[in-house]
């Protein structure tokens, strides 16, 4: 990294910590695990109650030293892949939307000695895990953190998906990485709590919410109040699971999220509402 970026470091974890000390000792403050339900890529053109929750979010959030992002949007065979580059690039992974869309920029750092570590944390924990210095940010991180974090001075790190995994194989991922929080390290999961696109209503964004979507989002929220985050690999046997998630990978990264909790966490709501009649937005923190 370069030196300009690690003197930034190393002033966040002083407003972060107090005099105690930089971000990684002691004195360091423990940054929020947080789910975001990510939703259609307009959201970043939009200023309704969604991207105003995100800002909000980011307006109190501490200073972090880096946010490290799983998102559904990103799966990959045999081996984790963790993005390595110094700049990385933003991918457009999506099609037929207005052309401002795809004018959008957010030229947040990458953490090529951040890469490296988480690489070979997993590696210690038996997880294979490769750097990546060719792979950008796809829109499930980098439209959510433009709306938390505009002025993208944050370094971001990408984790895939294991092809295949189940929810105890990404809460893997974020037992490994949960130490990271302690080191002012956000961590990040980029999803949906339902993820249908046969079943949306595209003409009316705030359509009521169909009773099988608010059936099986009312069966997570109810889970993870009750804290009963190993209850939530369970999901496949919820109300109308099948019909919220026809494919798992949109779910996966909350497991990232639960996976990276502390017994001190408090479950905080960022957002809870449906979009288009079946997506449900919610987002939450857990923060000490």
């Amino acid at each position: 990294m370069s030196s300009d970026l690690n003197r930034r470091e190393v002033l966040q974890g002083a407003a972060a910590a107090g005099m105690g000390g930089m971000l990684g000792g002691a004195g360091a403050r423990v940054a929020p695990a947080l789910f975001v339900s990510h939703g259609s890529p307009m959201v970043a053109l939009e200023t309704d109650a969604y991207p105003q929750a995100l800002k909000a979010f980011g307006e109190v959030l501490p200073p972090v030293r880096a946010v490290v992002v799983v998102s559904a949007h990103w799966e990959t065979l045999h081996a984790v892949h963790v993005t390595a580059a110094e700049t990385p690039p933003l991918i457009y992974d999506f099609g037929g939307f207005p052309e401002p869309l795809y004018q959008l920029k957010y030229p947040s750092p990458g953490s090529p000695e951040l890469a490296r570590d988480i690489v070979a944390r997993l590696g210690a924990a038996g997880v294979p895990a490769v750097a990546d210095a060719a792979r950008g940010l796809d829109h499930g991180t980098w439209i959510p953190l433009r709306l938390a974090l505009p002025e993208a001075r944050t370094p971001v790190v990408q984790v895939s998906l294991p092809w295949g995994a189940s929810a105890a194989d990404v809460a893997k991922l974020g037992e490994v990485l949960r130490p990271l929080r302690s080191e002012g390290v956000l961590l990040m999961g980029s999803g949906g709590i339902t993820h249908n696109l046969r079943r949306l209503s595209w003409q009316d964004k705030s359509a009521p919410a169909a009773s099988w979507a608010g059936e099986f989002d009312a069966w997570v929220g109810a889970k993870l109040a009750a804290r009963d985050f190993t209850g939530v690999q369970s999901w496949t046997s919820a109300p109308h699971a099948r019909l919220a998630h026809p494919s798992a990978e949109h779910f996966l990264p909350l497991f990232f999220v639960l996976g990276a909790a502390l017994p001190e966490d408090r479950l905080t709501p960022v957002f809870e509402g449906f979009h288009y009649s079946s997506l449900s937005m919610r987002s939450f923190a857990l923060r000490g």
